[in-house]
This record gives structure tokens, C-alpha cells and sequence, in this order.
């Protein structure tokens, strides 16, 4: 290495992090040729002081007069801003981006959303961050930011629970409600039957190990088992030609014709579901007990039944404290054969996507007075259509005797309706008919608060989040597209 002229002066150099000794010369000729570089950092930064400087005054004077929304956590602002970039130039962003590093804000999280004119593309985003700063440079950052984007605001994230997308999410969906479980509850028929609470594990077991996509296991009933479903159903059906919706019963005679409804035979699910398939695109699903509601409800989306296959215990067949077979096959399954009552069952359940506790829980109730207790009106006589009614001959006696109070079907009013599980339900909802039913609740669930809406895709048994106008834009083109089927079948009619 050549010696260094010990006239030469040197001086102290920054690059690229490191600190490095460099003849004068060389060092000048280096900056001469770097200058844009360094200038331009030199700019930024000196920029982003000036503009916190001018930011502290404009607080002082009162220019940020726009309400802040905002968590604070030990003296820590947490906070989400919604902006777009002013002239919709790359470099707005790295001067909007200096602000919070000036600021030492921490970016919790980032994304970019289709803007107001929803054409998808770069200059039309807007820029979504979430990020923790100090409570007392929470003005100056807004201040700060306003100066070099555009359209800044503050918002309350809204949080939205998972909910499955997919038919196969429904996996997922197996949250059980145990206050029934005959291992747990003492007053269970069968908590003192080892025998039926080792039956009941080994039923439960083929719900735990069920895959989308499998074949429901077939169960072999006991003689026992059928003999309790036979003392059920010889009993409930006599009282179905005077007590029973119309659609209940139309559907109830297809299911002895084509799926093995009768007093001496349960029922396979796997044959019902397929029955259920073809008449209105519901399925069944195999399932070991109680569900949460959230995960019942969100089933109902994909016009998906979650339903039981072990039966009640031999010594209470008139009353059941959790659903079982005769609860469904009885109940249940003849009502989703009916499209307009399936349709009303799925609207709930797409409801339920996302909702908040609160309206889970009013959701839940509605179902409990519609699907599950409903009352409707057919030429001119109270018929009954819930499940809970149609699998319980003792209720199904009581909700049309003049003992309840019955009022008409309100869904504000029901969703906040006290309800009781263990007796008699003291007041049940008359609907004038299933569409009235449907309309109502359509309603109803127009008013529940959710950024997004949702709809059910029956080609790939998906559920598509609508929570923008590209989004929302090619629903409609695929509804023109059914619209013109019809009116070229009209058409043709006429």
C-alpha cells in the first residue's frame, strides 16, 4: 500500500454507518458526487423538524379542532389513521412515513385499501396504520401528517370475530356447550347409566374424527335405542295432522317414502342429508352435542345442519335436556326440506358472520323463537313449525292450548324475549307465514353493524366478504347475468 503524504489532511467520514478517515481531496470529490443523495436526506430530515415544529404552533393555536379517536395505555396513545397521498407521488409516502419515525411513533401494523373511487389502482389506495405514540405528541403527529397527505382521520377499529369462509372452516366449528353432558350433569337421565354414557363417547367419537368431505358413518342402533324412537315417534306422529305446518307434513311423508322414516327404523344421516341435498341444498353434519352458538349459527350460513346421531336415554322419552336424533329427524329435517324456511334458516346464519357477542346472542334468541318454538298461521288455524315443538309431544300440546300467550312475530321484540330451557315456553311468536317470517328478519339483520357484508356463493360453497365497490361491482354483474335467464325465460312464456 503506498504511503500516505503526511502534509495531507484528513477528515472524519460517515458511510454507510461507519466512520471511516479520508484524505480532504478525496473526501470532497466524493461529496461532490453524492450530493443529490445527501441533500435529498438532508431535506427530509430537516423538513421533518421543521414540519414538528410548525405542528407543536398549529396545536397551540387550536388548528387540530378534529376529535382524535384513540386508546391510551400507560401514557401511550394507540391509534388508527386513515390517509391518501397527496398528488398520489411515491415520495408522499416516505415523507408521511418520516413523520412517524420524527415522532417515534411505533407502527403496529400497515395495509393499503381500495380508495374512495374503488378503481383498485396505486394512486386511488388508501393507506390504513395502526400505530403507539406518546400521549403527548398525539396532536402534533396529526398536525404533522395533515401537512403532507391527504384525507387524514382517526377511527375505532372495529374487531371482528373469525368466522369460517370456507365450507371446510366449518372444522373448525366444534365448540361444545357441555351444561347437558350426561358425564357432568347430575340431573341427565343417563348420568347414572355407564353403559349409555359409554355409548354416547362412542358416538361422539365419529362427530370428533368427521371431515368435510367424508361419508357420515352409519351407526348400528341398539334394540333399545329403537325402542325409545319408536315410543317417540308413533306418539308424535299422531299428533301431526292436527298440530303440524303443512310443509312439515309434505316433507315428513317424502322422508318415509325415501329415507327410512318409521317406528321401527332410525334414520341414517348420511341418506337424509342427501335427501335434504336435492331438495333445498342443505346438508347434515355429524355432531357430538351442544354447539356454541356462534358456531351453530355460522353452520347455518352454508346451508350446513349440525346435527346429533345418539338418542335420548330410555327413561325420559318424552323430554330431552339436549338435542338428539329424534330432536332432529322429527323436528328439524322436515322443515329444511322447505325452501323458503331453509332460506329464512341460512339468512340467520349469515347474520351471525362476524357479529358481535351481543348480537350472537340476540340471533340465537330469535332462532329459539322461530326454528326452534315458531308458531305460523295456515288457513285460518295456529299451526306449529319449530323443531322444539314437532320432537316434544308434551310442548307441541301446550303451545296451542289457550294456556301461553302468543303475539305476533316481531324480531326486535323476540331477539330480547326471556326464554326458558328447562319447561314450557310461557309466550311463542306467530308468524303470518314463512315469508312474512323471512322479510321480517331480513329487516332485522339489515340494522346489525358490521363493516362488510356477506353472501353465500353456492358454486364453490364459499362465503364472500362484500366490503368494497370492485367487490360489490362484479356481484351485480353476475346478478344481471341471472336476471337476463329470467327475462329471456319470460320471454319466451309470453
Amino acid at each position: 500500500m503506498e504511503e500516505a503524504d503526511p502534509n495531507t489532511r484528513f477528515v472524519m467520514c460517515f458511510f454507510g454507518g461507519h466512520i471511516a478517515k479520508r484524505p480532504l481531496g478525496l473526501a470532497l470529490a466524493h461529496l461532490q458526487q453524492s450530493s443529490r443523495f445527501l441533500g435529498r436526506r438532508q431535506s427530509l430530515i430537516e423538513d421533518a423538524r421543521k414540519e414538528r415544529e410548525a405542528a407543536a404552533a398549529a396545536a397551540e393555536a387550536g388548528e387540530c379542532t378534529d376529535p382524535l379517536v384513540f386508546e391510551e395505555k400507560n401514557g401511550k396513545a394507540i391509534v388508527n389513521l386513515l390517509f391518501s397521498l397527496k398528488g398520489n407521488k411515491p415520495s408522499s409516502l416516505s415523507r408521511t412515513l418520516k413523520v412517524f419515525e420524527t415522532f417515534e411513533a411505533k407502527i403496529q401494523h400497515m395495509e393499503t385499501r381500495p380508495g374512495k373511487k374503488g378503481t383498485g389502482s396505486n394512486s386511488d389506495l388508501e393507506y390504513f396504520i395502526r400505530c403507539e405514540v406518546h400521549r403527548s405528541d398525539l396532536n402534533t403527529l396529526m398536525s404533522s401528517i395533515r401537512r403532507v397527505s391527504e384525507d387524514v382521520r382517526t377511527t375505532k377499529e372495529v374487531k371482528v370475530h373469525w368466522f369460517p369462509t370456507k365450507i371446510a372452516d366449518l372444522d373448525k366449528c366444534h365448540h361444545l356447550e357441555t351444561k347437558f353432558d350426561p358425564d357432568l350433569d347430575l340431573e341427565h337421565p343417563g348420568f347414572s347409566d355407564q353403559e349409555y354414557r359409554k355409548r354416547r363417547k362412542m358416538i361422539a367419537d365419529i362427530a370428533f374424527s368427521y371431515r368435510h368431505g367424508d361419508p357420515i358413518q352409519r351407526v348400528e342402533y341398539l334394540p333399545e335405542e329403537i325402542a325409545t324412537w319408536k315410543q317417540v315417534y308413533s306418539t308424535l306422529k299422531s299428533l301431526y295432522p292436527t298440530h303440524a305446518c303443512k310443509e312439515h307434513l309434505e316433507a315428513f311423508h317424502l322422508l318415509e317414502t325415501h329415507c327410512g322414516y318409521s317406528e321401527d327404523n332410525i334414520p341414517q344421516l348420511q341418506d337424509v342429508s342427501c335427501f335434504l341435498k336435492e331438495k333445498t341444498g342443505f346438508q347434515l353434519r355429524p355432531v357430538a352435542g351442544l354447539l356454541s352458538a356462534r358456531d351453530f349459527l355460522s353452520s347455518l350460513a352454508f346451508r350446513v345442519f349440525q346435527c346429533t346421531q345418539y338418542i335420548r336415554h330410555a327413561s325420559s322419552p318424552m323430554h330431552s335436556p339436549e338435542p338428539d336424533c329424534c330432536h332432529e329427524l322429527l323436528g328439524h329435517v322436515p322443515m329444511l326440506a322447505d325452501k323458503t324456511f331453509a332460506q329464512f334458516s341460512q339468512d340467520i346464519g349469515l347474520a351471525s358472520l362476524g357479529a358481535t357477542d351481543e348480537e350472537i346472542e340476540k340471533l340465537a334468541t330469535l332462532y329459539w323463537f322461530t326454528v326452534e318454538f315458531g308458531l305460523c298461521k295456515q288457513d285460518g288455524e295456529v299451526k306449529a313449525y319449530g323443531a322444539g315443538l314437532l320432537s316434544s309431544y308434551g310442548e307441541l300440546l301446550h303451545s296451542l292450548s289457550d294456556e301461553p300467550e302468543s303475539r305476533p312475530f316481531d324480531p326486535d321484540e323476540a331477539a330480547v324475549q326471556p326464554y326458558q330451557d328447562q319447561n314450557y315456553q310461557s309466550v311463542y311468536f306467530v308468524s303470518e307465514s314463512f315469508t312474512d317470517a323471512k322479510e321480517k328478519l331480513r329487516t332485522y339483520v339489515a340494522h346489525i353493524k358490521r363493516p362488510f357484508a356477506v353472501q353465500y356463493n353456492p358454486y364453490t360453497l364459499s362465503i364472500e366478504v362484500l366490503d368494497s365497490p370492485s367487490q360489490i361491482q362484479s356481484s351485480l354483474e353476475e346478478l344481471r347475468d341471472e336476471l337476463q335467464t329470467l327475462t329471456t325465460a319470460l320471454n319466451i312464456l309470453s
